[in-house]
């Protein structure tokens, strides 16, 4: 059975905006609507026209193209703005996956919300969906990090937050830091289970599961490290049964890895993560502190 379709069945609304997800790698991973919408809009906004430019040409696809990237979002919105005035529809469409989502694109639909124009979602692919759907680990809860910051002490104080969360953590990174990221982690998380996702739906794809340590050195072991990263990580485990012994030792660990914070923000977060009553907690955490 063929299937068949009309790129130029009417499906777009003079004076909106249609947020456009696009394919993360295969150039098949695009909606028949999302086709539709690209060429009927009088005008496309991309994050990079180069890469929009090949989608569209796979699809024998003439619209015009706009750059509109995180360098030129302000001027970007008062273009687009007057093109909707006019009565055009546009179309906005970051590099791969949906926009905004880690990519430029909150700015101008900000923007246009406030001046009035419709934004509509034209839904499709995504890297956080398409690596959790494959990772093996809890989709019932989880929390979309993206990149951390470059800065040292900005990323850690956000991976110590994160060390507490009980679903499952996604993050983006590159392939430079990827296995730094690892490491970092597994010394602030522990050894949790995870899932590095690289180059998904692309030929190479490639998902790695196992612990942060076991993915780790899989990964050093490659020639050459390339590629888009989507890293899974572990919730925490809120269930435990420690001895007086192991519940010492991981609060005193804790409270090394965190000694930047109070004493009574670490006892509230300890409590959380340890399962153990808040007075046990603290007066364990107190003789720590005291040296006793």
């Amino acid at each position: 059975m063929s299937l068949t379709f009309n790129l130029n069945d009417s499906c777009v609304t003079p004076k909106s905006m249609y947020i456009v997800a696009t394919p993360i790698g295969h150039l098949e991973d695009i909606t028949i609507r999302a086709l539709k919408i690209l060429n009927q809009v009088d005008l496309i906004a991309a994050e990079d026209t180069r890469e929009t430019q090949k989608l569209l040409n796979r699809y024998h696809i003439n619209t015009p193209i706009i750059a509109c990237h995180d360098y030129n979002e302000s001027q970007c919105a008062d273009s687009l703005l007057k093109h909707m005035k006019d009565g055009k529809a546009i179309a906005l469409v970051s590099d791969a996956g949906t926009p905004t989502i880690s990519d430029p694109g909150y700015s101008v639909i900000s923007i246009v919300i406030k001046s009035g124009f419709s934004v509509i979602p034209v839904p499709g692919a995504t890297a956080i969906m398409t690596a959790l759907c494959v990772s093996g680990l809890p989709t019932d809860t989880f929390v979309f990090q993206g990149f951390l910051p470059k800065k040292q002490g900005k990323r850690l104080k956000i991976l110590k937050q994160l060390s507490v969360e009980t679903g499952t953590i996604v993050f983006y990174e590159s392939p430079k830091r990827i296995v730094a990221l690892l490491d970092e982690i597994r010394q602030l998380f522990g050894d949790r289970p995870a899932m590095v996702g690289r180059e998904l739906t692309k030929p190479y794809e490639e998902c790695m599961r196992g612990t942060l340590s076991t993915i780790q050195n899989e990964i050093v072991t490659k020639k050459t490290i390339k590629g888009e990263f989507t890293l899974l990580v572990g919730g925490c485990n809120t269930t435990h049964d420690f001895d007086n012994k192991d519940l010492y030792q991981q609060i005193a660990i804790f409270l090394k890895d965190h000694d930047d914070l109070p004493l009574s923000q670490n006892v509230k977060t300890m409590v959380k993560l340890l399962g153990e009553s808040r007075k046990k907690i603290y007066e364990i955490a107190l003789k720590i502190k005291n040296n006793e």
